[in-house]
C-alpha cells in the first residue's frame, strides 16, 4: 500500500475528468453487473500509467462522439478487495496494472493489458480505445 497523499494527485488525474474511485468489492459488483457500456481503469503509479494509459483515456474519452455509459477506476496497490473484484471480472486475462477494460451489459468486451500500454505509441492505445467505444457503446 502507498500512502494516500502519494495517490491522491494520481486518482484525480482521472476522477477530476468523470472517472468513479471504487472503494470496495460491492461498488466494482455493483458498477461492472449494470446494463450498458462501462470502462474501468485499473490506475497505477507506474510511469507507464502516467505517460500513457490516462492520458490515452482521457483523450479517447474527450475525443469520442460514442462513449460508454459509465467511467471508472480502481486503484493498484490501495484498495486490495476492490481491485481483486475488479480483476475477477477481467477473467480469464491476468492481472495487469494498469489496464483498461470495457464492458457491455456486464460482459467483459475489450481489454487492453500493460503490455499493450507500455509498449506502445499513446496515439495507437487512444485509437484502440476510441475504436472499441465506435464498436461497442
Amino acid at each position: 500500500m502507498y500512502p494516500e497523499y502519494m495517490v491522491a494527485p494520481i486518482r484525480e488525474d482521472l476522477t477530476s475528468c468523470g472517472f468513479e474511485q471504487l472503494m470496495t468489492a460491492e461498488e466494482v459488483d455493483q458498477a461492472l453487473k449494470n446494463e450498458g457500456t462501462v470502462l474501468l481503469a485499473v490506475n497505477s503509479v507506474c510511469g507507464c500509467a502516467a505517460s500513457k494509459a490516462r492520458p490515452a483515456l482521457k483523450m479517447a474519452v474527450s475525443a469520442s462522439d460514442k462513449k460508454p455509459a459509465k467511467l471508472v477506476t480502481v486503484f493498484a496497490g490501495m484498495e486490495q478487495d476492490a481491485v481483486a473484484k475488479a480483476r475477477e471480472h477481467m477473467l480469464p486475462y491476468p492481472p495487469s496494472s494498469p489496464s483498461i477494460a470495457l464492458f457491455k451489459d456486464g460482459e467483459l468486451v475489450h481489454m487492453i493489458e500493460r503490455y499493450h500500454i507500455e509498449g506502445n505509441e499513446l496515439h495507437r492505445i487512444v485509437d484502440n480505445l476510441k475504436g472499441a467505444f465506435e464498436a461497442y457503446c
